[in-house]
This record gives C-alpha cells, structure tokens and sequence, in this order.
C-alpha cells in the first residue's frame, strides 16, 4: 500500500470510531429530549446549541487552523469533547441531567468540532495525491457512515439499558482512540514562508475569502449549499419527531429511519469512492440535491400508516448526500491552495451552521403549528427548485472548465 493510503486509513478509521461513539452519545441525548418532550422546539433548541459555536467560532477558529499545528490541533479537540463528556458524567451521580445541562454540554462540544473539522479538512491534501480527492470524499464519507450506523443501532440497544452515562463513556473512549490514530500519522507541515505573512485573524479570513470568490463556480455553490442547509437542518432536526410522532412509531421505529438514511449514504460514499462520479461535478451535485428534495417532499406527502415507505426515501436521501458533499470537499481541497484551506474550511463551516440555526429558528416557530409532514413537504419542494437553480447556473454547470 502506497504510504499516502495508509495515513489515510489510519486517520479515517480513527475518525470512523470518534463519529461511532459520538452519535452513539449524541442518539441518546436526542432520544432523551425526545422521550421528554416530544416537542419540536426542544429538538429545535438542541440543535441549536449543537451548532452556535460553529456559526460564531468558525472563522477565526479556522483562521488559527492555518496558525497552529493541525496534527496538535485535531488531537486537542478531540480530547476537549471527551473532557465535556465526562463532565456529564460527573453531573448524573449527583442528579438526573436537566435540559439546560443538555444544551450546555451540546454547547461546549460543538466548541471542540468548530476547531476539529476545518483542522481535518485543511489537512486530507497534505497526504492525498489531488487526483484521489473526490475518490478518498467518497470513502470518507463510507467511514464515517458506518460509524454512524453503528453509533445509531448501538444507542437503540445500549440506551434503555446504560442511559446517558453509559453513552458518554463510549464517546470518551473513540474520542481517545481518534487522538491516538492521528498522533501515529505524520502530517507535512506548512512552508515556513507561509508562517511568516501572518497578519491578523480579520485580515487574514478576508484573504482567503478573496481567493475563494476567484473560483466563480466553487463560490456560487457555497452559497447555494448555505441556502439548502436552511432548509435541509429542519429534516435532519425533525427525522426523531415523524418517524415516532406523525408515524406513531417508537425509538426502534426512529432508528429504522435513521439507519436507513444511514446505509444509503454509505453505499453512495462506496460507490462515489470506486467510480468517482460523473466528469461534471457541477451537473452531479444538482442532481444530488434534486434527489434530496423529491424525496422529502414525497415523505410529507405520506399517511400515517406510510412508515415503511418513509424508511425507504430515507435510504435515497442518504444516497444524495455523498454525491453533493464529497465533490464540493474535492473541489475546495483541488482549487485552493493548502495554507488557506483552514479559513475556507471554518468559513465553509460557519456559514452553513448559520443557514442551519436560521432553518431551525423557523422549524422551532412553525413545525409545532404547521405540522412536521407539511413542513417535510415544504423543505422538499424548496430544495428541489433550487437543484434547478443550481444547474442553470453557467459557473457551476461549467464547472470543471474553469
């Protein structure tokens, strides 16, 4: 094996157990809520608090991304979150964790996740060869799904029995294990020349913004991916609320639908990994999106009793996502250069998590009211008319020219 492939592996198999026993921790909570509740504004709440730092701290963390070491730096975060989530463990031998703990401790590893992603982001095109970007998205993607799906139907079994506590310490052991495959891989650093053109945080983020919006096609489709998380966070936020609320399920029910979304994004990240999508990225990312939205469009479209075709479209929604993700990650890694991948990445990643909490805003006022399979309906139907936008767009759908 090629030495490039196995820092890959290394990494991403420890990424692959962090994402396992992070949603196995992150199911429980959102059950917990949930159970607790069954309100769509809680849910709401939770994601919010899962994703405010994000959308404040994203920038300037990426921003110091591109300063620090990004080895020290992923190591770090990953054992900030496990340090959060013993915190909570610490919190139920005393007591029965209230709400407010909840979002706090959401809160504080959203924290950690605002350094993590653009540090891992920025540092996949120091070790893989440009012409495997989209093909190593791909299996990215693959990984951290079957962590997901592992985390997902673990939490089902594990969560009636351990709770919350048992959950947490899940997440510190893959938290511990993701640190340790990082520190075995040796990462290049950033040229020396790169280091001494620091400026300031603020001027240093406007530099990378500019050398962003050059790329016309990469620049408009980060605004149309911000726009299609305004819509898409509501789905992901509500997933717990249709399958056990509108469909009358139970958690097991819950994750049916959620291990079904799970396994198509799986089998379309193998499946983007070995063929590598069409030429056009442009065109195949459209393509992803329009799925996306007949899907969840049709899903509030459905009876009560219609569950098990909901399960169904859950499975070609997450065939859509690899499809739209991994191209985007490949052509933001190919077009930019690596020391300013950072900030593009905390840009990237700040700006989405606004479109989300904006989304959610509007989910947390209205699904209550509106009814969670008509608010399905809308967010499929707007995200279809934007698939259409985005491919009628001369910079995206000549994308590859430019």
């Amino acid at each position: 094996m090629d030495n490039w492939k196995r820092k890959f592996v290394v990494i991403w198999s420890g990424q692959a157990v962090s994402v396992f026993s992070s949603t196995v921790l992150q199911m429980a909570l959102i059950w917990h809520l949930a159970i607790a509740t069954n309100s769509a504004f809680v849910l709401s709440l939770a994601s919010i608090a899962a994703f405010l730092p994000v959308a404040v701290l994203g920038s300037f963390a990426g921003a110091l991304v591109d300063r620090w070491n990004r080895k020290l730096t992923m190591i770090g975060a990953d054992l900030f979150i496990a340090v959060v989530s013993l915190g909570l463990v610490v919190f139920t031998f005393f007591a029965e964790p209230p709400l407010w703990f909840i979002l706090m401790v959401l809160f504080l590893r959203s924290v950690g996740t605002a350094f993590h992603t653009p540090a891992i982001g920025a540092v996949t095109p120091l070790i893989v060869p440009e012409s495997h970007l989209t093909k190593c998205a791909g299996y990215t993607q693959s990984l951290q799904t079957i962590g997901f799906i592992a985390g997902t139907s673990v939490a089902a079994v594990l969560y009636p029995l351990w709770g919350i506590r048992g959950m947490v310490a899940l997440d510190v052991a893959g938290a511990v294990l993701a640190s340790v495959a990082v520190a075995l891989v040796s990462i290049p650093p950033l040229p020396q020349a790169e280091k001494e053109k620091r400026q300031n945080l603020v001027a240093e983020i406007k530099d990378a913004f500019n050398v962003m919006r050059k790329h016309k096609g990469v620049f408009a489709l980060l605004w149309i991916g911000a726009v299609f998380m305004f819509f898409y966070s509501p789905i992901n936020a509500l997933f717990p609320l249709m399958s056990m609320g509108y469909f009358g399920g139970t958690t097991t029910h819950a994750s049916i639908a959620e291990i079904a979304f799970a396994v198509g994004m799986m089998a379309g990240g193998i499946v983007l990994g070995l063929w590598g999508g069409f030429k056009n990225r442009g065109a195949m990312m459209s393509a992803a999106i329009a799925l996306m939205g007949i899907s969840i469009a049709i899903s509030g479209l459905l009876p009560p009793g219609g569950f098990v075709v909901f399960a169904g479209l859950s499975l070609f929604m997450g065939l859509s996502v690899p499809f739209y993700s991994g191209p985007y990650m490949a052509l933001m890694q190919e077009k930019i250069a690596p020391e300013y991948l950072g900030r593009i990445f905390g840009f990237y990643g700040s700006l989405m998590s606004v479109a989300m909490l904006l989304g959610l805003v509007a989910t947390g006022l209205s699904a209550d009211a509106v009814g969670v399979n008509i608010w399905f309906f809308i967010c499929g139907a707007v995200i279809f008319v934007l698939s259409l936008i985005a491919i009628l767009m001369p910079s995206v759908r000549h994308i590859e020219k430019h």
